[in-house]
């Protein structure tokens, strides 16, 4: 696995060092499409509407059209940004485990940590453990500010990102509005059933049987030579950068716990940060934001990675 993010992970005035990794992996056969006459590979142009000219992705910009009228951002504008600039991972508060809509989780990621001593992140990791908590976190990943949850799997934290509240849909369905009658011998029959099937869930019980006979079929194939020579076109890029480290652990702990306290007192934050430590953290005292969370369904098994995806 290559880190595809470096930065640090920020709750009060601790600071863990980080970088960030894909939890998963498509292992869908990747596949092109070719010229059936001859095999050639198919690949397609970025062509200008205007001009009619091949532009090179060095000259793209990106636009947003309202229907009426294109506004161009520049690469300087998306720059200018500053969520762009950011290389932490803002915990924004902590929250029941039960309360995360398991609806709303998206893509996933492994954290490593990127320091000489792991402590501050395994004090990170317990303390999740202990308090059957999940953090919920902000950070910018690929020109976006993502919403994140922050929880424990075996002896890594793992970032999930979340999506936004306006991206999950209602469902509204006329027919679940009306009222229908079941009986107790139904649902007797019906629990008798479930309790058929019953079973502890085996991820590796599960193949994807598509896949398995597609790469049985490129394989006899390949062994009766009937292919073509093609090259192969794949890439891949990382970022890099790292974030720093909090000198005094438990002093930037403490700090964190008096600046809590102090805000929820209604004292002045700032003054009280660094009450009863004294020594110096990595960076002002940031006020968590805090938002209402919506008691949501419980979280279901890990799902397995599989092979990874070539890029087309």
């Amino acid at each position: 696995m290559r880190a595809i993010w470096k930065g640090a992970l920020t709750f009060g005035l601790v600071n863990v060092p980080v970088k960030v990794y894909s939890a998963t992996e498509d292992h869908d056969v990747s596949l092109h499409q070719v010229h059936n006459k001859d095999g050639g590979r198919i690949r397609y142009q970025r062509i200008c509407e205007i001009d009619g000219e091949v532009v090179p992705y060095s000259d793209i910009d990106k636009a947003y059209d309202d229907g009426d009228k294109t506004v161009v951002l520049t690469k300087d504008d998306l720059a200018s940004l500053p969520a762009e600039k950011s290389r932490e991972i803002d915990v924004v508060e902590f929250v029941p485990s039960e309360q995360i809509d398991l609806l709303t989780l998206d893509r996933a990621y492994y954290l490593e940590p990127d320091s000489a001593s792991p402590k501050a992140y395994v004090l990170l990791r317990k303390t999740l453990e202990q308090t059957e908590r999940t953090a919920i976190v902000r950070f910018s990943l690929r020109q976006k500010t993502r919403l994140a949850a922050l929880r424990v799997r075996g002896d890594v934290l793992v970032l999930q990102t979340l999506l936004w509240a306006d991206e999950v849909r209602e469902a509204a369905f006329p027919a679940l509005d009306e009222s229908v009658r079941i009986s107790a011998k139904e649902l007797e029959l019906s629990a008798s059933l479930v309790e058929s099937f019953a079973s502890d869930f085996d991820p590796e019980e599960f193949t994807d049987e598509y896949q398995a006979e597609l790469r049985t079929l490129i394989e006899a194939k390949l062994e009766k030579g009937d292919a073509v020579d093609t090259a192969e076109t794949f890439g891949d890029h990382e970022e890099e950068e790292a974030g720093g480290e909090v000198i005094d652990l438990m002093a930037a702990l403490r700090a964190s716990v008096e600046k809590s306290r102090a805000a929820r007192s209604g004292s002045d934050s700032k003054g009280t940060a660094k009450k009863d430590a004294g020594t110096s953290a990595t960076s002002e005292g940031k006020a968590s934001g805090s938002s209402a969370k919506k008691p949501a369904a419980k979280k279901t098994a890990e799902k397995k990675p599989a092979a990874k995806k070539k890029a087309s």
